[in-house]
């Protein structure tokens, strides 16, 4: 029988290593939160009276469940449910979705595109030149994900009922060339109950070993905090020229939500949705200084517990 209690006071040593290898699939999701939590935060997890904003994000990955919420996660159906609220023209044209990768008939395809799995974090393919892509390479990446339980590991429950599929978007880029050359600015809102307070602004995803992102106010400036899994940015980009639409965006979207982050493009002078996250690192993001945990912690209120 697995003695739970190892796992609480060896967490680092123990539990990590035996969760990634699918050990406690049948152990329950708040038991689960709690032990993950304190071997990746170094504290235990207060579902009674949370207070960091970490803490709140788990309690609202227990508590929170709403039937709507595996449509805004699944990156086909969230086109859908986007556009339906802020209008079409803000989405990116989806070129085709698949349920295995062998259904892609890539001759219909363009020279450029982009193929992402629907129900996960990674799940990501960039073809720049048809003529010089490897569909082998391409294969050995997108069925790892498409047989990645992406609920199981952190137990972001909208992501639970996803049905893994493959979507082929339009690659987009700026035609400014040293833009496109450095990749897509991503913009994150985090909003709390519909209110924008903070956002970061992230370079380079597409490769997470040179990637940068910095937080900033609405106002555009640098935050006083950051995380410490990225290096941050030099200095922030020029504001974006439809800011102000952004900002709009983002409230129209988190609008109803204790909390979520609104993720959005600038790409040729127009704005874009990318996705949208309920809980941001799932909950266990290592702030630098920490003491921005509780004081974001402090902005989010959360709803009774039902």
């Amino acid at each position: 029988m697995v003695n739970i209690g190892q796992y609480v006071r060896y967490p680092y040593r123990v539990f990590l290593p035996l969760a990634s290898r699918g050990l406690f699939k049948s152990m329950s999701d708040k038991t689960y939160l709690k032990l993950m939590f304190h071997a990746r935060m170094g504290y235990k997890l207060n579902l009674k009276d949370p207070q960091t904003f970490n803490e709140k994000l788990q309690w609202l990955k227990l508590y929170d469940r709403k039937p709507e919420y595996t449509a805004m996660v699944d990156k086909y159906e969230a086109k859908k449910y986007v556009a339906d609220r802020i209008g079409k023209e803000y989405i990116i044209p989806t070129l085709g979705v698949w349920d295995s990768f062998d259904d892609i008939d890539f001759n219909k395809l363009p020279s450029q595109f982009v193929l992402k799995c629907t129900h996960d974090s990674g799940g990501l393919v960039i073809c720049k030149d048809k003529d010089q892509f490897d569909i082998g390479e391409a294969r050995v990446k997108i069925e790892k994900s498409l047989n990645n339980n992406y609920y199981l590991w952190c137990r972001e429950w909208p992501y639970k009922n996803v049905k893994p599929r493959i979507i082929a978007e339009q690659y987009m880029a700026n035609e400014d060339e040293a833009a496109s050359n450095s990749g897509l600015i991503d913009y994150k809102f985090y909003c709390f109950n519909g209110n924008p307070k903070y956002l970061y602004v992230s370079q380079g995803m597409d490769n997470h070993e040179t990637a940068k992102l910095s937080f900033a106010t609405i106002d555009w400036t640098i935050a006083p905090f950051g995380r410490n899994d990225y290096p941050p940015l030099n200095s922030l980009p020029k504001r974006p020229s439809h800011f102000s639409e952004m900002v709009d965006i983002a409230k129209q979207l988190s609008h109803g939500h204790p909390f979520l982050r609104v993720d959005l493009y600038e790409i040729n002078d127009r704005v874009y949705f990318s996705e949208l996250t309920f809980s941001p690192c799932a909950g266990f993001m290592q702030f630098e200084p920490e003491e921005y945990d509780f004081k974001l912690g402090s902005m989010l209120e959360l709803p009774e517990k039902k």
